[in-house]
């Protein structure tokens, strides 16, 4: 690829470089989380975390594994720093976001540390186009304390089971209610607008379902608000695992193919606006 070659006696000045062969890779992961502007990037030998937050309420996280990337060289064991998401995406899909067979924008993203911009290199058919966006200190994500062991009830289903109810839900509710049982109806979401109460049920041994682990009936209301931007992750999705803690807290995680068939994650954690007794 010429943009690795060209740019390779530069890396020694960058505690962070990241190269791609497809922009792609990267931008559909960073579209599923742009419901602000602004994202906190953290970086670890292990790869990329991309967090965007809303009001306390809901955090989004993306992980780019650093296999995903062509090259992935980190200088320090956590890179940190906030930048505009709606910037950067408009940057990286510069050339028009190429769906074209054979074509793809070749990426080298590469960071010099504190009070320096992100530097994007992108090249498509021997073109080189190069962004710089101004970063800012990151903000300390918040800690919603979502731990593997105050699971009570998780459920992972085929995406495509899920794609039709957040496309025909009310949006005249204000909320989604999730029902998770060990007994029927074992995976319900309702929703309470103008034209009347619809509830979509899961059995448990459904085709769809393809883990079913609840150990509590648990019914939590969401704002329908909160949860739409997380449509964006579903429709890329294949799978996703649905969590609820003891307090009730939700966690949508998704499983994406990129365009290579490598899988990223992406997180949701939503706060449940009120508890059903």
């Amino acid at each position: 690829m010429p943009l690795s070659t060209q740019l390779q006696g530069d890396d020694e000045q960058y505690v962070l470089v990241a190269s791609l062969d497809n922009a792609r890779n990267i931008s559909n992961i960073l579209k599923a989380i742009a419901f602000k502007d602004h994202a906190i990037f953290n970086a670890t030998p292990n790869g990329l975390r991309v967090t965007v937050e809303d009001s306390k309420c809901l955090q989004a996280n993306a992980f780019i594994q650093a296999e995903i990337f062509q090259e992935f060289t980190i200088r320090e064991d956590l890179v940190g720093f906030q930048v505009n998401l709606t910037v950067l995406l408009d940057c990286l899909n510069i050339f028009g976001g190429t769906t074209v067979p054979g074509v793809s924008t070749a990426l080298r993203m590469c960071y010099k540390g504190y009070g320096y911009p992100l530097t994007l290199f992108l090249e498509e058919g021997g073109v080189v186009t190069v962004c710089k966006i101004n970063t800012e200190e990151p903000e300390e994500p918040i800690d919603f304390e979502f731990c593997s062991t105050n699971v009570i009830n998780k459920v992972i289903l085929q995406s495509e089971s899920l794609k039709e109810p957040f496309s025909e839900m009310d949006m005249t509710s204000e909320v989604l209610q999730i029902t998770m049982s060990p007994s029927p109806p074992y995976f319900r979401l309702s929703t309470f607008g103008m034209a009347g109460n619809a509830h979509y049920d899961y059995p448990k041994d459904s085709d769809v379902m393809e883990l079913f682990r609840c150990t509590k009936t648990q019914t939590n209301r969401y704002k329908i608000s909160l949860l739409k931007p997380s449509t964006k992750a579903l429709a890329l999705s294949c799978k996703v695992s649905v969590r609820t803690d003891s307090r009730g807290f939700l966690s949508l995680q998704y499983l994406v193919r990129n365009d290579d068939g490598q899988i990223c994650f992406v997180e949701y954690y939503c706060c449940p606006d009120e508890e059903v007794e």
